[in-house]
């Protein structure tokens, strides 16, 4: 299919060069194939919330990229920037935004979001006056490059993501109505509220108004501002069909297009460099495993994980306990380590087990369980239900450990002290039995690096692998469980079942496996996916050429 060519290509997110979630990982994958597509017509923005003191990872500024706009940009007062590189595959150009300057006229921008697109700020708290402010900036970026550029660049398409830039969508739409406008949410505000909350979002989808639940759980702001960019956008994507029916229901536009996420296949190791790697990321799990648990642990112990971000509910974390706790109650015999890798209200490394590590001491520690100091020891949902179910109890001698890692794994935790990526190779399996996940990163992910997953059909994720393949390891390396509001029993014991099947694999099998997983992350290349955004800037730059006509 032939697409329209493109001039300029924005996309703002508060992820840019802001590693927090998920959002981060569709970004730095998503750009090598947008700059093979676009080469250096493609520019990034994102918040400078950085200091000398913490400066932006993975930027690198320069005085020389697009000097000549910033010699003459005049930025409202307050609005700052730094142009450079994000060092990442394709290395984009990227634009951090200095925005506190924006606070100064934050009525007004509200006044007006109010009077042209019904945007309710009245309710505003947290971190809502935070993200309309950068996204306001962003949107003075984008039209004083636009207007810079305005004799050579006539396709010009601004890609928005998530609600935090929904107010830069709405006022490029009001300064520069020629600029095509793009929408994604990748996940809506109001239904993971909704999960967050305990409430069931499938069983009772259809019955749900969007504004009324966002009264009724504090979410009026937010939830008024995404709908109302869903609505201005000439485009209006998200991540995947069990979202986009989502969407329909609680923010009453369907999107135009599902952009499914795609992974960069060069943050795998390459098939000369397997081998090493996984020897390297065991032999560091297990490391920290038989320092904390005091245990013999063999090498070739079977390393299961979950991870992604704290949502106890929303990302299965409870139930992937749940099923953990069955397979100790059912005598497994394999030696085997569970870990629980999702950051938390964290402190340093405990001193003991930095020292128990350092020094290859193998007694079992005080609370055996943990890495890290928690601030909410008690609270810590995670923790507690480890506790609960006994793993940190000295009775507790069966063959099944469970650890929680509860940092950010960057290489710098003070424990482990590998990236995450560097950590996969070495699993044997993973979980994700999410109840709330648009998308599932994690689990696409787990399959890129070899390692056979196990995910529910509530995730994006999941539904896509169900709509190509056979959904069971052998055949695609993942299993898809099927979950809804009211089979939470039967989720925890097919996930048992899974992993007690995973760990009595002989070698043989678990590399088939492995590359059955492998296959599937092949189609879910971003070089396969990216046609999905091609589609979307395709309408966008379609509706606003009518709007211009018109």
């Amino acid at each position: 299919m032939e697409h329209t060519p493109i001039d300029l290509l924005f996309e703002t997110s508060w992820e840019v060069c802001n590693k927090i979630g998920g959002i981060y990982t569709v970004l730095s994958t998503k750009a090598k194939s947008l700059q093979k597509l676009y080469k250096d017509k493609v520019i990034f923005i994102g918040p400078d919330v950085w200091s000398e003191e913490h400066p932006a990872p993975d930027f690198t500024e320069s005085r020389t990229i697009m000097k000549k706009w910033r010699l003459d940009a005049a930025l409202p007062d307050g609005v700052d920037v730094r142009v450079g590189r994000w060092e990442i595959p394709g290395r984009p150009i990227a634009i951090l935004v200095k925005f506190d300057g924006m606070y100064a006229t934050k009525d007004e921008a509200y006044g007006r979001m109010w009077q042209h697109f019904g945007v309710d700020s009245l309710h505003a708290y947290g971190d809502y006056d935070e993200g309309c402010a950068f996204g306001r900036a962003a949107a003075a970026v984008i039209e004083s490059i636009v207007r810079f550029h305005e004799a050579d660049c006539h396709r010009v398409v601004a890609h928005f993501d998530e609600w935090t830039t929904g107010m830069g969508l709405l006022e490029t739409k009001l300064r520069c109505p020629g600029v095509a406008t793009v929408f994604t949410t990748h996940a809506t505000s109001i239904g993971r509220s909704i999960c967050g909350n305990g409430k069931p979002l499938y069983d009772y989808l259809r019955a749900y108004d969007g504004d009324q639940m966002a009264a009724e759980l504090n979410m009026q702001s937010k939830h008024s501002l995404e709908k109302a960019a869903a609505h201005a956008a000439d485009a209006f994507t998200t991540v995947s069909d069990v979202t986009a029916d989502e969407c329909a229901q609680l923010l009453g536009r369907r999107p135009d297009v599902v952009t499914p996420n795609g992974f960069e296949p060069g943050f795998v190791p390459a098939k000369s460099r397997r081998a090493a790697a996984r020897r390297a990321a065991r032999a560091a799990m297990l490391r920290v495993a038989r320092a904390l648990t005091g245990r013999d642990l063999p090498d070739d112990t079977f390393i299961v994980a979950t991870s992604g971000r704290c949502e106890y509910r929303n990302k299965g974390i409870d139930v992937f306990l749940d099923s953990l706790a069955r397979i100790d109650e059912a005598g497994i015999t394999r030696p085997t380590v569970a870990f629980v890798m999702v950051p938390a209200w964290a402190g340093d490394a405990r001193p003991d087990l930095v020292r128990a590590v350092d020094e290859g001491d193998t007694c079992r520690l005080p609370d055996p369980v943990v890495t890290h100091a928690l601030h909410n020891y008690d609270s810590d949902p995670i923790n507690s239900r480890i506790h609960q179910l006994g793993w940190a109890s000295a009775e507790q001698r069966g063959p099944l450990s469970v650890i929680y890692v509860p940092c950010y794994l960057n290489g710098a935790d003070g424990v482990l002290n590998l990236p995450y990526y560097s950590l996969l190779p070495g699993m044997d399996a993973t979980a994700f039995p999410s109840y709330y996940e648009p998308w599932g990163y994690t689990p696409l992910e787990s399959v890129a690096f070899g390692v056979p997953t196990i995910t529910t059909s509530l995730s994006g994720f999941g539904r896509w692998v169900c709509s190509t393949a056979e959904s069971s390891v052998a055949d695609c390396g993942v299993c898809v469980i099927e979950r809804g509001d009211s089979n939470y029993d039967a989720v925890a014991g097919a996930i048992a079942g899974e992993l007690t099947a995973l760990a009595a694999a002989d070698p043989d099998t678990r590399d088939a496996y492995a590359e059955a997983a492998r296959q599937t992350a092949a189609r879910a290349d971003w070089a396969h996916f990216i046609d999905y955004y091609r589609d979307a800037y395709d309408i966008a730059l379609s509706k606003a050429n009518q709007n211009s006509n018109n």
